[in-house]
């Protein structure tokens, strides 16, 4: 399957939102939403966002007790998002309970285990007393992502090649940290790639915010992503 755009929609309002969406539809498929429009806003924008012919990837990275994670899934099931986030340093019982729980609300929903974020560097991870390096972390977490039944995962695109040399190949693998060849500055994101690079890394999908939201033609520079997808 070819590696697809996701718009990673981070910007402070609806309103600041909506040119960039109606410019953008036809353009591509997925949108992004998270905690922040989601907070702001709710399951109304979801709908709104949905409604507008985009496949709402919800960015919530849940990380509760197994229940409490449980019931969060069984409530966002009914909204129209084909994609959903938990953190899997919860642990495998509190994602099976989500698995359990994403089947009985919404059996086509995507469940996808984040790792360890794409601003975090090995730095920040012996800061909080962990030890690995970035890249045996992931590993560590996919695996268990995996084993507990979760659809896919969120990763640096940097891990991507090792996770697809040990996951089976029907895992989803979504890539934050995507910024064109274009693109001088990598923002608060410490492990990035070019889109072509992440796509024949082995990415399911990239999901891109800034190159986008920030263009002077926010269609034309994704048109342009898409197109370096395309070629890679």
């Amino acid at each position: 399957m070819p590696c697809d755009l996701i718009l990673a929609l981070d910007v402070p309002t609806r309103e600041a939102a909506a040119p960039i969406l109606r410019q953008l539809r036809g353009q591509l498929r997925w949108v992004k939403l998270g905690l922040q429009m989601f907070t702001a806003y709710g399951p109304d924008y979801v709908r709104e966002v949905a409604g507008m012919g985009f496949n709402v990837f919800l960015d919530l990275k849940l990380h509760d007790i197994p229940n409490t994670v449980a019931k969060a899934v069984e409530s966002l099931g009914p909204l129209p998002i084909k994609m959903l986030t938990l953190h899997t340093s919860g642990g495998g019982e509190m994602m099976r309970a989500a698995v359990a729980a994403q089947q009985k609300s919404n059996p086509n929903l995507l469940l996808l285990g984040v790792t360890v974020l794409t601003s975090t560097d090995a730095a920040g991870l012996n800061e909080v007393g962990i030890t690995a390096s970035p890249a045996d972390q992931v590993a560590r977490l996919g695996k268990l992502a995996i084993d507990s039944g979760l659809s896919g995962l969120v990763c640096s695109p940097l891990e991507v090649e090792m996770l697809r040399g040990t996951l089976p190949a029907w895992t989803r693998l979504i890539t934050p940290g995507i910024r064109p060849a274009s693109e001088a500055g990598s923002d608060d994101q410490k492990r990035v790639m070019t889109p072509a690079d992440a796509a024949r890394a082995g990415s399911s999908y990239i999901v891109v915010g800034r190159p986008i939201l920030q263009a002077v033609d926010p269609a034309a520079a994704a048109r342009a992503i898409l197109a370096e997808l395309s070629s890679a």
